[in-house]
């Protein structure tokens, strides 16, 4: 039970963290008028991934 209850808020923990970053590049996007640079997409895009891999290890 206590691993189950560590993945979830491991996966809850990685959300938080992209929803940040995401607001972040949006606000940057919208009201900045600033295109993210490529390498901040890629990172965003990883972590999206390794989430992914997370959740499906189960």
């Amino acid at each position: 039970m206590t691993d189950i209850r560590e993945k979830k808020e491991n996966v809850k923990m990685h959300l938080k963290d992209l929803r940040q970053n995401l607001k972040k590049m949006h606000l940057e996007v919208t009201e900045e008028l600033l295109i993210p640079q490529p390498e901040d997409v890629k990172r965003l895009m990883k972590k999206m991934d390794l989430l992914l891999k997370l959740i499906e290890s189960n």
